[in-house]
């Protein structure tokens, strides 16, 4: 059930959940929303959901305590002092959790690592960090932090939002228009999910299938685009789903992806990219640490710790701290050097980003590094020394099979694409387009074992 995309949270879970909620009144709702949260944690993680409680409860009792000697306007320096090691020991806390179960997934077994935790421990710690820096106004009380660090709709994968965004403490009484732009960003996620993400996912299996030593130069290629907008409709299509839960309940759309493929350069990719994430980063790593206001071997230091820090927050393999090294590279290449340039030129920042992008993919993709040499052997068969392709035709068949997924993927990556929905989405006929949609993911749910969305791993 801790899918989105599946039967049963579809039509079990969110319509009993739905109906528990809005017949309940107003001022008791985040009750419900907090209960329904834990049982949804609890059917998919039973043993976990232990974890989640006592790091709740951890983080609020000692945020509350930090909180009350904060309060007022003659705080005196002890005060100040212990506050900040209440605070500190905290995120301590929060740190070692996720590195010891992070740590028995890479040398035990990855069944060890609970669902979401990367996602809500990040919560935990900005909301102490936010606490330091008196950035939440009111006093947080236990069911308004509870219900933040639980929160159904974003505790398995996020989006990352702030203690403040949320708006706890005022009532969410919600109306019919809001409801329905809540359900349309829903019907939209689960789309792009089922319609695009897992038939690209097909593609992507076939490549491993076959064996990447046996594949051509073109599928080679062929497979990273398709792995790219596998990768982007997967977790943007969750993204949609996670706010319209969040809009169909009252709370505001928080926005986590902004057409990352028009972006003109890698740093503009991934200010564009999993939006809150990066901006955790930015916030409670990067400007910490001395952001860019700093001589430039600080500057470097800083960002090629922040992304050695996302390749190992990203997976357990050494292909993820490649990954991660080889993005702060090119970003610190392009603070330094060439930067300006590409966004005064934006179609070679365009075709730069496009080229290097769905490469960095397939280095995120492929965890054995043997068979990540072989795949880039078959990229660049002139450097690789991989061999003979089995099947140097074999792009045409799937050329043929896959082009429509393609074309529907590039089409909505274009950003006038989203204007003009967002300008006609109450037309009749984008609605019955939404039913459409709607209804044909479901069938193909129901023909297919579902497939789990990709960041659900993290």
């Amino acid at each position: 059930m801790v899918s989105f995309s599946s039967l049963e949270f579809i039509f079990r879970f969110l319509p009993i959940f739905l109906i528990a909620y809005f017949v309940t009144p107003v001022k008791y709702r985040d009750l419900i929303l907090l209960a329904g949260s834990l049982v949804f944690y609890a059917v998919g993680e039973p043993v976990f959901i232990f974890v989640l409680i006592l790091t709740t409860l951890v983080n609020y009792f000692l945020g509350r305590k930090a909180w009350t000697l904060g309060e007022g306007f003659m705080v005196q320096d002890w005060q100040n002092k212990k506050r900040k090691r209440l605070v500190v020991a905290a995120i301590i806390f929060d740190v070692l959790v996720l590195v010891v179960f992070k740590g028995l997934a890479v040398f035990a077994d990855s069944s060890f690592l609970p669902l979401g935790i990367s996602f809500y421990i990040f919560k935990m710690i900005s909301f102490q960090a936010d606490l330091l820096r008196r950035e939440i106004w009111s006093a947080p009380k236990f069911r308004n932090v509870a219900l933040y660090f639980t929160m159904f709709p974003q505790v398995t994968s996020g989006p990352i939002m702030r203690y403040n965004e949320g708006g706890f403490g005022w009532e969410k009484s919600g109306c019919l228009e809001q409801f329905e732009d809540g359900l349309k960003y829903f019907i939209l996620g689960l789309g792009m999910k089922v319609l695009l993400a897992d038939r690209l996912a097909i593609l992507w299996n076939d490549l491993q299938m076959i064996g990447f030593q046996s594949i051509s130069t073109a599928l080679a290629w062929f497979g990273a685009a398709g792995y790219s907008l596998r990768l982007y409709f997967d977790f943007w299509g969750y993204s949609l789903m996670a706010s319209g839960l969040m809009v169909m309940l009252g709370y505001d759309f928080i926005e986590n992806f902004h057409h990352p493929y028009g972006a003109k350069s890698i740093a503009d990719f991934y200010r564009r990219w999993h939006i809150t994430l990066g901006s955790w980063f930015k916030d409670y790593v990067y400007i910490p640490m001395g952001g860019s206001r700093c001589r430039k071997g600080r500057l470097v230091l800083n960002l090629a710790l922040v992304w050695l820090l996302t390749g190992i927050w990203h997976g357990n393999g050494f292909n993820f701290v490649i990954w991660g090294v080889i993005l702060g590279f090119f970003i610190i290449l392009e603070k330094l050097f060439y930067g300006k340039a590409l966004q005064r030129i934006p179609v070679i920042g365009n075709l730069y980003v496009l080229l290097l992008i769905p490469l960095t993919w397939v280095i995120f993709a492929i965890t054995d590094l043997k068979q990540l040499g072989i795949y880039f052997g078959r990229l660049f068969p002139f450097i690789g020394g991989a061999g003979i392709a089995v099947n140097s035709q074999d792009i045409i068949r799937y050329a043929g099979n896959y082009w429509i997924y393609f074309a529907a993927g590039i089409l909505l990556c274009i950003p006038a694409v989203s204007k003009f929905y967002k300008k006609h989405k109450k037309n009749p006929i984008i609605i019955l387009l939404l039913v459409f949609i709607f209804w044909l993911s479901i069938y193909h749910l129901s023909i297919s074992a579902g497939n789990p969305f990709m960041y659900l791993k993290f």
